[in-house]
């Protein structure tokens, strides 16, 4: 069993905000992959559910992001787990916005959800870094992630929530190589081009002039045609 943890604030005031991109894409799998209604359970909201053939529980702290450890903590001892169970999908401002990594373990880098969860089950879990990207100087990170993405992110944005919904399976599954393709096929999908090499030879071919048809006559016939 898995526990996948998306961080947020809980509440209609912080649905919308930067800092909540992990309570979305939670929301996403859960809607994408069929997992049961969420409930009230370990200071969160869980849902339940099989990604990659793995049992997943869905959880997001209603604790506030500041006290997220509590939740996973709780969640994790009551089914025996270890971090490297856990997978927690958060905010990451030194990547820029659309930008997905995975992590396994290290520091918190200051976001105070990862610091919470360092404190109740040690740094030795997986994250999913999804970029916000930097409003550019420290003091303006708390009023940034505490507000709305803007209109012009909403594309963005949703091609994220899905790529990391297409990936799920994957990440559950322990391959997280392919879920960073599932994310890149929605984020940075290959272009169709026309002008392809396949496609030029296609060209040359059709404006290649057609062979002269074979010259059936003698030669004395063709000596003949000269002079007249």
């Amino acid at each position: 069993m898995q526990i996948f943890v998306g961080l947020g604030n809980p509440g209609a005031k912080y649905a919308g905000n930067r800092h909540n991109i992990g309570f979305m894409a939670l929301d996403r799998i859960a809607a994408d992959h069929g997992f049961g209604p969420w409930k009230a359970k370990f200071q969160a909201e869980i849902a339940e559910g099989v990604l990659g053939g793995e049992k997943v529980l869905l959880l997001k702290p209603q604790t506030f992001m500041n006290l997220s450890g509590q939740s996973v903590g709780e969640a994790m001892r009551f089914y025996k787990l270890e971090p490297e169970d856990v997978t927690v999908f958060h905010d990451e401002l030194d990547l820029a916005p659309g930008k997905v990594r995975v992590k396994q373990a290290g520091g918190h880098a200051g976001h105070n959800g990862l610091r919470s969860i360092h404190q109740h089950i040690t740094h030795d879990y997986q994250r999913v870094r999804l970029g916000i990207g930097h409003p550019g100087h420290k003091d303006k990170v708390s009023p940034y992630v505490l507000s709305d993405f803007a209109k012009a992110d909403q594309d963005w944005l949703d091609d994220v929530l899905r790529g990391v919904a297409d990936g799920a399976p994957d990440l559950a599954a322990g391959d997280a190589g392919k879920f960073m393709n599932a994310v890149a096929l929605r984020t940075a999908p290959p272009r169709s081009s026309t002008s392809g090499p396949s496609a030029k030879a296609a060209e040359t071919r059709a404006e290649a002039p057609a062979s002269p048809a074979e010259d059936t006559r003698s030669p004395l016939q063709r000596l003949a045609d000269k002079f007249r």
